[in-house]
């Protein structure tokens, strides 16, 4: 389901929608709402440049269980 963010909205923020978005992906990300990966896919960039993002931001990545598995299957099928 994709969501629309109303104009007046944005114009109100003084933001572009990229901005708005990447703004919306890094408060879900702190607050744990959101993975990484889904942050990133929201804010539109590669899971790199937003992980530079945080950081310059001082936000720390919460690695947990679920992640350390998405990187063993990521190691498992560049192995292949």
């Amino acid at each position: 389901m994709n969501q629309l963010i109303p104009d007046d909205i944005i114009e109100a923020t003084g933001m572009s929608e990229d901005e708005l978005k990447t703004e919306i992906a890094v408060h879900l990300f702190k607050l744990e709402k959101i993975t990484l990966e889904q942050a990133s896919r929201l804010a539109g960039m590669p899971r790199l440049q937003f992980q530079h993002l945080l950081a310059s931001r001082r936000i720390s990545l919460h690695y947990d269980l679920g992640d350390f598995e998405n990187d063993l299957e990521t190691l498992k099928r560049l192995e292949q």
